[in-house]
């Protein structure tokens, strides 16, 4: 017999018995809101099928890269909770966990794809979930679809219970947190908002603790926004350069387990710059070293032989002094110039990131600096790393809007900086 008391938070209560057809569940990280959900459309189809019924649940995020490593995980670690995951069958193409005796599914839409969702056949619906949806581009997303699935709803529910659930971001003029401020006053609506402090039931884990409680220490005002769900606004610098912490040494009581390169190229006024990142046995992330080329004011500009040149004596370099090879090289999606001309020169492959918006790229690198991991050698070839870091700024004209921008000055090395950590994110332990 499954107790769900012991499997939910008491906070989550009004959420679970809520009667509204729109549930909103915000907050920080670690306050399992997810999971709740997940049980909860669970249940909702076990119901239906003692019932006889059957019942089918979309899940959507923003993306079909992202469905299979997190809601559908997500749904397919709840099965197991509730011990009944041997009554389902994992697909993966499609992407699909079906009933085997009824055929109810979990259907799983990225949107990406508004098509397929607008086009959606699926009948005999009893559960929509966005998760992830501040990561969506808009509402648009929930105009053009909630319409069609509840059209599709089980005739035997008086409505289709959607949910939405995300964590809020740190600008106040983001999409959602505007979007979010106007439904608390819908009476189709709930808006819940949880944190890692309502889990009374102890899921929380001491190592999950530690790691909440360094971010607490390091960088206050990121803790309160990535655990509390705070919306805590972006100010204009971009870091908190007390968190890049200078070494003279790599630290004795550690060591190098690989290191990665990372490049932004530049072109006929704009700086190239080529970074190498270590990473230590206990996951410290060490800047090494940096190559900083600008062509401003010189009448002779290096042109792409020149810098692929330079690339391969800097990877030397670091190959020489660390007796290793580097574990990637990464450089902008953009850039095809020095790409094409280091492969052509060293038979040496580049490995192009998957940007994504500037405001997501960045808070990955803030992610690594709050947990208090990131430190570099205090060499004068990284004066530029840090001064660029230093200085780099939000432009405040766009601070209230969706879409907030830096000053695109002097941020060579900062990019290169988001490259690394964007292409490595899993490496490093990052998880969006």
């Amino acid at each position: 017999m499954i107790r769900l008391t012991q499997e939910i938070n008491p906070h989550f209560y009004k959420l679970w018995n809520s009667k509204k057809p729109y549930i909103i569940a915000k907050g920080g990280r670690g306050s399992f809101k997810s999971s709740v959900i997940s049980l909860r459309l669970i249940t909702t189809m076990k119901k239906a099928i003692a019932m006889n019924q059957q019942a089918n649940v979309i899940c959507i995020r923003e993306n079909f890269a992202y469905l299979r490593e997190s809601v559908y995980e997500q749904i397919k670690t709840s099965l197991g909770w509730l011990h009944c995951d041997d009554e389902f069958r994992f697909r993966v193409s499609p992407l699909r966990i079906e009933h085997i005796r009824t055929g109810s599914s979990f259907y799983f839409y990225g949107a990406d794809d508004p098509n397929k969702l607008k086009s959606n056949t699926v009948q005999n619906i009893v559960g929509v979930w966005f998760e992830e949806c501040a990561n969506m581009k808009s509402p648009e997303v929930f105009d053009q679809s909630i319409p069609t699935f509840i059209r599709n709803k089980a005739k035997y529910l008086d409505y289709v219970p959607v949910y939405f659930s995300y964590n809020p971001p740190k600008n106040p003029y983001s999409w959602i947190n505007e979007w979010v401020e106007k439904k608390k006053d819908d009476p189709e609506y709930l808006v819940d908002h949880s944190t890692y402090l309502d889990d009374k039931l102890g899921f929380t884990s001491d190592q999950t603790k530690k790691l909440i409680e360094q971010y607490k220490k390091t960088d206050y005002d990121y803790y309160r926004w990535l655990y509390l769900g705070e919306v805590v606004g972006l100010g204009t610098n971009v870091y908190n350069m007390d968190n890049f912490q200078p070494i003279k040494e790599l630290p004795e009581d550690d060591y190098l387990v690989t290191w990665f390169g990372a490049i932004d190229a530049g072109h006929e006024v704009s700086a190239t710059t080529f970074t190498a990142y270590g990473v230590t046995r206990l996951d410290k992330v060490i800047l090494l070293d940096t190559y900083y080329y600008s062509p401003m004011g010189k009448t002779h500009k290096k042109p792409p032989s020149e810098l692929a040149k330079d690339l391969k004596a800097f990877i030397d370099k670091i190959v020489n002094k660390y007796d290793m090879l580097p574990e990637k090289l990464t450089i902008d999606s953009a850039e095809g110039a020095l790409d094409n001309q280091f492969y052509n020169d060293y038979a040496i492959k580049l490995h192009k990131v998957k940007k994504l918006k500037k405001v997501d790229m960045i808070d990955r690198v803030q992610n690594i600096v709050a947990q208090g991991r990131f430190y570099y050698l205090d060499i004068p070839d990284n004066e530029i790393f840090i001064k660029e870091h230093r200085n780099y700024r939000w432009d405040e004209k766009t601070l209230e809007s969706d879409d907030p921008k830096v000053i695109k000055e002097g941020d060579h090395t900062c990019d290169s900086f988001m490259y690394f950590v964007r292409d490595n994110e899993r490496l490093l332990g990052l998880k969006y």
